[in-house]
């Protein structure tokens, strides 16, 4: 706890000092962000460190595997971000970034202790089905998990089709769904609708 108190010292120091007016400004405005992001818990993906993103600029929602869990059995956090985010702040563009390594996709695959975890069981169990078929014709190990990994970010996209909100947004242009996969080595996959591939950014 003192390394984060001692962290927060350093930020007002290092950032706030020279950042009063922005901050002032940002603090008397109603907040704007342009993107909704979706992200994995992990702590090793920030998602305003890989996008270079200042304060007011994302609208995150993070938890584990980077779910979506479609409307019909709509998780209440999720939804009233995604909700709030759509209908109240108007964003433009939603990214669902998954992460290669993650270790919710691997509970996906191989399975998770139910008793020691069973919210982590329960929260992964629908995503799980759908994943498999990822894994389908591959023997490889961590080829399953790299799939794994696509697909999952893949089935979270189409579970946002799901919302009303966003479904009209979509089919007016209003709005536009991104898929992201960041390699924890620093480098970032964009999903592209003409390959059907992730490619570097």
């Amino acid at each position: 706890m003192h390394k984060l108190l001692s962290g927060h010292a350093t930020f007002r120091r290092e950032f706030v000092a020279g950042s009063r007016t922005f901050l002032d400004e940002l603090a008397a405005e109603h907040q704007s962000p342009d993107a909704l992001f979706i992200g994995c818990s992990d702590s090793r993906v920030i998602p305003e460190l890989l996008t270079t993103s200042a304060p007011g600029e994302l609208f995150v929602v993070r938890n584990v595997a980077n779910l979506v869990p479609p409307a019909q059995r709509a998780d209440s956090c999720v939804g009233a971000a995604l909700e709030y985010s759509v209908e109240a702040l108007g964003i433009r563009h939603i990214v669902v970034c998954g992460h290669y390594g993650c270790g919710g996709v691997k509970a996906m695959i191989e399975g998770v202790d139910q008793q020691k975890m069973p919210e982590r069981e329960s929260w992964l169990r629908d995503a799980a089905v759908l994943n498999a078929a990822a894994r389908a014709g591959h023997t490889d190990k961590s080829e399953q998990w790299r799939l794994a990994v696509e697909e999952n970010v893949l089935d979270q996209l189409a579970n946002l089709t799901s919302y009303p909100g966003v479904k009209s947004r979509l089919d007016s242009g209003e709005m536009t769904l991104h898929g992201w996969v960041y390699d924890l080595r620093g480098e970032l996959f964009v999903y592209n609708d003409e390959t059907a591939k992730f490619s570097l950014a």
